[in-house]
């Protein structure tokens, strides 16, 4: 009967890899679950309520938030093991990521206020108008 006998270091690098492994296919489902470029800027609206409500939609994260989620903690165990060799790479795409998600999310916010004023502004104007012509 043969034994299997398990080295620790090659256990640890192999989990090392796999952990890489998965940081690396969770930033790709994160940059993939990003809003298309062509979304965010070509709208197809009547009005510019339109417009932002478009935009919103456009604006929307989707799974990249968790994807990046899932990234970072699969990261911050690896690092914290001490299980990259380089893992600066990583940590540089994560940051790149989260700037990058962090800029589309205040852009929503930004078009969900405006969507939210446009319609009590053009009320005011329209009583503004109609306070004047009488």
């Amino acid at each position: 009967m043969s034994q299997t006998s398990f080295d620790d270091d090659e256990l640890f690098g192999e989990a090392a890899t796999e952990m890489r492994a998965e940081v690396e296919d969770a930033l790709a489902e994160a940059w993939r679950a990003l809003p298309d470029p062509d979304d965010v800027w070509d709208v197809d609206a009547d009005n510019t309520l339109g417009v932002l409500n478009a935009l919103k939609g456009a604006l929307d994260t989707g799974d990249a938030t968790e994807h990046l989620r899932e990234a970072k903690k699969q990261f911050v165990i690896g690092q914290r093991a001490d299980a990259f060799e380089d893992g600066d790479d990583l940590e540089a795409e994560i940051e790149e990521l989260e700037a990058l998600l962090g800029d589309i999310e205040t852009a929503h916010e930004e078009a969900s206020d405006l969507a939210s004023t446009l319609p009590g502004l053009r009320g005011a104007l329209d009583d503004a108008v109609d306070d004047d012509s009488e």
